[in-house]
């Protein structure tokens, strides 16, 4: 089946995948699913929302089914106690999907015009755009839907512009935050919203969701298990590392920071297989791998009552992850990143 995207490009849209708006099966989350739709129908559906859980696992897809829902049943007296899977024929679905329809305003990180690429984070011109929109009569009357995706992105000035919208929310409105990391939210934007946490997806859940982009997943029981388990649950993980080299990035770092003697050859190599001009996905994969083996290795520390060594690694997180946003912001030379990511990694496991 040849896929025809119909959504606009995002920061983090990857070939021949859907994006969220425009995926119409909901794959797992059916008791978050039903509980909101639940709360719908009784009139109780609070007016701002944290999805949150790991990347990749539907919650985007969620906030937009239930967008979708709200949309087709404006009375909530009469909806369904489940939430309406979309029909991809319908107006309705393609009028989300493209963001045409004007009681949806997705907010993610904007295009910049200067690196031609996507900016790295949610901007507080982009948050504006919500009172601009809320002040807009909804035209029939139903529900207003802000999806922020995801709001980890935003920097102070939006977090803070973010905030005055939500303490005094028109009726009928809903946000929805899409959340990787809770923690990285303001305080007073969290206490302002009901939280749903989202579970990682199942084995089959996870392989349900590749049946339907190619390549397909792998038919031998073995290596599904292996995808699985590297993956987490994610199905971004999952495609990443079976599409773009993922699995092969992965195990080259691995085999780096395992080694007893440096590698400098190694590191070379797999730093110029991350670095190059077209690489942009792989060199988010080699950086996103980088870090969950500190954070991994920190929480296995913890659990082990090792508190020092605990917060030794989560400071060598926090340095790797500023280290990324540096590199991406200022455009440094990503090659030279990598080699000393390596080195960081390398450091850090013999504390």
């Amino acid at each position: 089946m040849i896929f025809e995207r119909i959504a606009p490009e995002q920061h983090d849209t990857l070939d021949g995948v859907p994006e969220p708006s425009e995926t119409a099966r909901l794959i797992g989350h059916g008791q978050a699913a039903s509980m909101l739709a639940t709360a719908y129908r009784a009139g109780k559906l609070p007016h701002a929302l944290i999805l949150a859980g790991p990347v990749g696992i539907g919650k985007a897809t969620l906030a937009f089914h239930l967008a979708h829902h709200l949309l087709k049943h404006p009375a909530f007296e009469r909806a369904p106690d489940v939430i309406a899977q979309p029909d991809p024929a319908s107006s309705l679905f393609r009028q989300i999907a493209t963001g045409a329809h004007p009681s949806v305003l997705h907010l993610t990180r904007p295009a910049n015009d200067k690196t031609k690429s996507f900016k790295t984070v949610v901007t507080v011109d982009e948050i504006r755009r919500v009172s601009r929109f809320l002040s807009m009569t909804s035209h029939d009357g139903s529900y207003r839907v802000v999806i922020v995706d995801p709001a980890d992105d935003m920097n102070t000035n939006a977090a803070n512009a973010l905030l005055k919208s939500l303490e005094e929310p028109p009726a009928r409105t809903l946000f929805i935050l899409i959340v990787h990391a809770p923690g990285s939210l303001l305080p007073t934007i969290r206490s302002r919203c009901q939280m749903v946490r989202l579970t990682p997806l199942g084995d089959e859940e996870l392989m349900t969701v590749l049946q339907g982009i190619e390549p397909p997943p792998p038919e031998e029981p073995a290596a599904r298990a292996a995808l699985a388990e590297r993956a987490g649950g994610s199905a971004r993980n999952a495609i990443l590392l079976t599409q773009y080299g993922g699995l092969e990035i992965a195990a080259a770092l691995d085999a780096l920071v395992a080694a007893r003697k440096g590698d400098v050859a190694g590191a070379h190599r797999l730093a110029e297989a991350v670095a190059g001009r077209d690489q942009a996905i792989q060199f988010d994969i080699f950086n996103r791998h980088a870090l969950d083996l500190l954070s991994s290795r920190a929480s296995e520390a913890a659990l082990a009552g090792d508190l020092a060594r605990a917060k030794a690694l989560s400071e060598a997180w926090q340095e790797a992850q500023n280290a990324i946003s540096e590199t991406e912001t200022y455009n440094l030379d990503k090659k030279q990143h990598a080699l000393i990511m390596i080195d960081r990694l390398n450091s850090a496991m013999r504390m």
